[in-house]
């Protein structure tokens, strides 16, 4: 490696809810980090960020996925122990289906019904509601009575903005270099490691961890990555509440609810946070791919949100106006099947690729940045064996 170049153990790219989890685990772990990331984070420009994420450990996506949201579950309360700041508040979580739990949810059959197994093989305390007890419980829902209604009480919000600022200073507390608005061009592979260009010089290191979200495909230069990866903008809406009260964590659940058969028939929703106004209401759409991150906009127009209220929360929620106090964006990286692309790449043994989480990945982003620093150190790594990137191929297909 050529004189002039900073030398670290692992250099990661990008530090958004994964990439500052790694930063912190690689560094907790005595190795030398070197953390880019194009902008100043936390921000509004990626993925991580809408003040408010949902954190559940049944995973309906999957049994793989739950050992990871169980151990993130132990690693937030790890974290405000350390820092200070209060980053996860378990609200509870309802799951709402049709009756007979068929319904599908991040393309995912069966979604409620695969949340309840998940709950039953892995000891998950959980509760089988009728319609009406949900109703009583929760009164701002309201339920046609023929609903498959799921009640997780551990379940909750995780503050997406503040975890990302408390890994990223329990990283540099443990010796981390942190360099922000630096953004990186190329990663080269040396007879002895790996080298980071970046728009401000070069870094050295023996590995790398490419944590970069929606810019992942184009860093690391991989035609199998950028084939099977999409990117698409999400809007999130905060609508007025007549009485704020109705809508405080210690009374109003977060909620998913699936309320008909169509791919885009169900939404998601969450209490009003302290020190913040508005209820937060969201959905996900697939129907147009952004050409590239930077092409995301914060501009949402009243449109998409009088769409909101008509599609979704007519007849379903109560007690908000049809006044939408603020909307935002942000970005999901989709990999086949809404699954994780977590491990080193087959053809570059020094890469570590931790993207996509596919719009699900914030609630285990800690266990992820942990197991990543456990791979980066060469002990074995199990949890992470599904989610690896053997199978891409260069005529995958997008989402869409």
């Amino acid at each position: 490696m050529s004189a002039g170049t900073q030398i670290a153990d692992v250099i990661v790219i990008g530090l958004g809810a994964a990439g500052s989890a790694c930063a912190y685990h690689l560094a907790k772990r005595g190795l030398r980090v070197i953390a880019l990331d194009r902008h100043h984070p936390p921000h509004d420009k990626g993925s991580s960020h809408g003040e408010s994420r949902i954190t559940r450990q049944a995973i309906g996506e999957g049994d793989d996925y739950v050992p990871l949201a169980l151990r993130a579950h132990d690693l937030w309360r790890e974290i405000e122990a350390e820092t200070g700041e209060t980053l996860m508040l378990q609200t509870g979580a309802l799951v709402i289906g049709g009756i007979d739990g068929g319904a599908a949810h991040l393309g995912k059959q069966d979604f409620v019904r695969k949340t309840i197994g998940a709950a039953r093989r892995f000891g998950i305390p959980h509760e089988l509601i009728t319609p009406d007890e949900a109703g009583r419980r929760f009164p701002m829902l309201t339920f046609r009575g023929d609903e498959t209604v799921y009640f997780e009480p551990g379940a909750g919000l995780l503050r997406p903005e503040r975890c990302v600022a408390a890994q990223i200073a329990l990283a540099r507390r443990h010796g981390a270099v942190i360099r922000t608005g630096e953004t990186a061009l190329k990663i080269l592979d040396e007879v002895d490691g790996v080298r980071v260009t970046t728009d401000r010089g070069d870094y050295c290191a023996d590995q790398v961890v490419v944590a970069a979200g929606p810019w992942v495909s184009g860093i690391s230069e991989d035609d199998r990555l950028a084939a099977s990866v999409s990117t698409y903008r999400q809007m999130m809406h905060w609508f007025e509440p007549v009485d704020p009260a109705e809508f405080a964590p210690e009374r109003f659940p977060v909620f998913i609810w699936m309320h008909g058969a169509g791919a885009e028939d169900w939404f998601y929703g969450f209490p009003i946070l302290p020190g913040t106004t508005g209820v937060k209401i969201a959905d996900e759409r697939f129907d147009e791919p952004l050409p590239g991150p930077e092409a995301q906009s914060q501009e949402i127009g009243p449109a998409a949100s009088r769409t909101m209220l008509g599609r979704h929360i007519s007849g379903r929620v109560s007690g908000v106006t049809d006044r939408c106090l603020r909307s935002s964006a942000c970005i999901y990286t989709m990999a086949p099947d809404s699954r994780f692309l977590i491990g080193r790449d087959p053809g570059r043994e020094r890469v570590i690729l931790v993207s996509a989480c596919s719009g699900h990945g914030f609630k285990h982003s800690a266990a992820i940045g942990e197991l990543v620093a456990e791979l980066a150190a060469g002990d074995p790594v199990s949890l992470l064996a599904p989610f690896g990137l053997e199978t891409l191929s260069t005529d995958a297909r997008r989402n869409s």
